[in-house]
């Protein structure tokens, strides 16, 4: 009996054969597992697939022609901003807290002391906000027009951005405002842009110190 079912889905398989032109040969999985395939090896001996190329040592992104791999400003700006907006409003908020029991404490808890409360508390956070708001506003459009005019992004437009942005939030102070702005924009920027070349100078300085 199986011998008759044997032979007749081989005579199925060579109908199927003979019509379409021919008849392909037969092969076992154990004939086919001695296989060398060209480029493929070592073979994987659970999937017929080579593991060397699934492994990717460069990056799968396919960027436009001429485009940055990185961000640049103009795009970090929204988050910059953003950002600087929840963080004061947060920063606010706490201050206003702090503030609002200071000023209510010698009421009792009620309505009017919670108003009380939540008013200063509104006025912290959106003043903070503002600020924050402002200045990386401030700094985002300098940058970019620094950007822009030097046509490369390192460093330099970092500090200067942060610079012109102290000297102009602090404007309306007078001579000696401008000057005590710029300074302080120059040092936070500084310290960014120090900050975020720590481990290129640490390894450089590593690297000289292992020459000599």
């Amino acid at each position: 009996m199986d011998n008759s079912n044997t032979q007749g889905s081989g005579g199925f398989k060579a109908g199927l054969g003979n019509l379409f032109g021919g008849s392909a040969p037969e092969y076992s999985n154990t004939e086919l597992a001695g296989v060398p395939l060209t480029g493929m090896s070592p073979l994987s001996p659970y999937l017929n697939v080579d593991p060397r190329y699934l492994l990717q040592d460069t990056e799968e992104f396919i960027l436009p022609t001429g485009a940055n791999k990185t961000r640049g400003r103009f795009e970090l700006a929204f988050f910059t901003i953003g950002g600087c907006c929840i963080t004061g409003a947060a920063f606010g908020t706490l201050n206003g807290v702090r503030m609002g029991l200071k000023e209510t404490r010698d009421m009792a808890w009620s309505k009017p002391r919670n108003v009380q409360i939540l008013n200063i508390v509104t006025r912290q956070g959106a003043s903070w906000a503002n600020t924050l708001g402002s200045v990386a506003l401030l700094y985002s459009v300098f940058g970019v027009a620094i950007e822009k005019v030097r046509g490369a992004e390192d460093d330099i437009n970092t500090v200067a951005a942060g610079t012109l942005t102290g000297m102009l939030f602090k404007s309306t102070s007078g001579l000696r405002g401008v000057a005590r702005g710029g300074l302080a924009g120059l040092a936070l920027s500084g310290a960014y842009a120090l900050y975020n070349n720590w481990d290129n100078l640490t390894g450089s300085s590593s690297s000289s110190s292992r020459l000599y």
